[in-house]
């Protein structure tokens, strides 16, 4: 009985639909649904990263470019999952902290957004991040500080 289709090297699977994938593939994928998120087509962007994250499922870059499109395409439940996933592998991520709460205030649920928005605030400083949690400044103490803000 002779093979069905080129023969597998080393590196190289079949994904979804029997397609010989790559690593190098998986890249261009990954690169390519940056792209259409940038250009405002998470729908394109979300099927490209499906692909990659069926070969690489813990591949953390393609959860947070996926959560972001299921952001932008109001698919809140899923970008909560995805958000989440990540925070349970960085639980120190102020970027998926901020995204999930901005997740969650779109779907009207303030009281756990403001958590996750003080979180990002604390971990990474940035005016936005510090606007978002209700500060109205943040200025980290610096080396050698003792007072706590007591």
């Amino acid at each position: 009985m002779a093979a069905r289709g080129p023969a597998l090297c080393p590196g190289v699977s079949r994904g979804k639909g029997n397609v010989v994938t790559s690593p190098e593939t998986n890249l261009i994928q990954f690169r390519a649904a940056e792209q259409l998120l940038a250009a405002r087509d998470p729908r394109g962007a979300v099927d490209l990263l499906d692909n990659v994250i069926d070969e690489h499922p813990e591949h953390r870059g393609a959860r947070l470019l996926r959560a972001r499109a299921y952001f932008l395409e109001a698919r809140l439940r899923s970008a909560e999952q995805e958000f989440q996933w990540v925070l349970e592998r960085e639980p120190d991520n102020a970027f998926a902290h901020f995204a999930l709460a901005r997740t969650l205030q779109r779907a009207s649920r303030d009281e756990e957004a403001r958590a996750h928005f003080k979180l990002a605030a604390a971990l990474d400083p940035r005016p936005d991040f510090v606007e978002a949690a209700g500060f109205e400044s943040f200025e980290p103490p610096g080396p050698g500080a003792t007072d706590l803000g007591n």
